[in-house]
């Protein structure tokens, strides 16, 4: 065999520009492997969120549904006879405010106008009672099938037809987060889904009592001012209320940075002016039913849904 010739040599190595050539791919390949993981973990976050939507949502739907079939509701003994005299006074079944936060103590009868820079500005409140009735008549037990919008059974069967739970809902400040909250009475509410930014609510009214919804009007249109039985009678002609919400996520769940106009009451044109969203909205009047959203990549999730009473909400 014919030996190499001693001048040549077997390569020992990599050359300078092999090693930078190989470092540049090995960095735009990891950068890529990065770049992979971090758009997959924001869609995996986009979705967790959309998903934590949906589910608050579906709760806050299904507990204003219980409680609002409830409204009205009296025990047979009390139903069976007309109120008269200081009954005949009492506060409605179902009432509200346009636009504010209830009272502590007159929660009933009073509400704080809530202003543009409040928690939850253009939320409206709802104000549902009921009574619980006995198992049977002359039980002394009370039937649990009736909640508040805590989920919590009266303990004690009412002790006259003007004995009725109560319950309030409306938005405010929740560890730093707008939410739903819920107030039996006097003091302060607890909140039942964290992240709803907007409540609004309007009144299905029969006008010409054959039961059926004529037309919506808010809360402000119900009251009359200096007039309490007035204001009584036009709540007693509500059939149905339609409700809409807006929920939001927590900040950095989706990388859109657009900002939004939401309409909680739905997008649904009017006849008038067949403009998007006009249906319901009315910015002047309502400033809730117009949601202009901040570009804050958040989620946002509307949802509207209509409720026909089971009750009469005569006394």
């Amino acid at each position: 065999m014919k030996p190499y010739p001693p001048h040549k040599s077997r390569q020992a190595g990599l050359t300078l520009i092999e090693l930078l050539v190989a470092l540049v791919i090995s960095s735009v390949i990891a950068l890529a492997a990065f770049s992979a993981i971090v758009v997959s973990r924001q869609g995996f976050s986009t979705v967790d969120s959309a998903s934590q939507l949906r589910d608050n949502a579906r709760f806050a739907t299904d507990i204003i549904q219980r409680l609002s079939v409830q409204t009205g509701y009296q025990d047979v003994r009390y139903a069976a006879v007309a109120a008269s005299g200081a009954s005949s006074t009492q506060p409605p079944n179902i009432s509200g405010f346009t636009n504010g936060t209830p009272s502590i103590s007159g929660i009933l009868v009073t509400s704080t106008a809530k202003t543009a820079s409040a928690t939850g500005y253009g939320s409206d409140v709802l104000i549902l009672r009921y009574q619980a009735p006995e198992t049977y008549p002359g039980s002394g037990r009370v039937d649990e099938g009736v909640i508040d919008c805590m989920g919590n059974p009266a303990t004690t069967i009412s002790i006259d037809r003007d004995d009725r739970l109560m319950s309030v809902l409306y938005v405010a400040e929740s560890r730093g987060q707008p939410a739903l909250m819920c107030r039996t009475g006097a003091g302060a509410g607890q909140p039942l889904v964290e992240g709803v930014e907007n409540f609004q609510v309007l009144y299905g009214v029969d006008g010409d009592n054959d039961s059926v919804t004529d037309r919506y009007m808010r809360a402000d249109q119900l009251i009359v001012a200096g007039n309490d039985a007035a204001t009584k009678a036009n709540w007693q002609m509500v059939r149905s209320i339609k409700v809409g919400l807006i929920l939001r996520s927590n900040v950095g769940a989706t990388q859109e940075t657009a900002s939004q106009t939401l309409y909680p009451l739905g997008n649904a044109k009017a006849s008038a002016s067949a403009a998007l969203g006009s249906a319901f909205a009315d910015a002047a009047n309502d400033p809730g039913t117009v949601l202009v959203a901040p570009a804050d990549r958040r989620l946002r999730l509307q949802t509207s849904f209509t409720i026909h009473l089971r009750n009469e909400q005569n006394l």
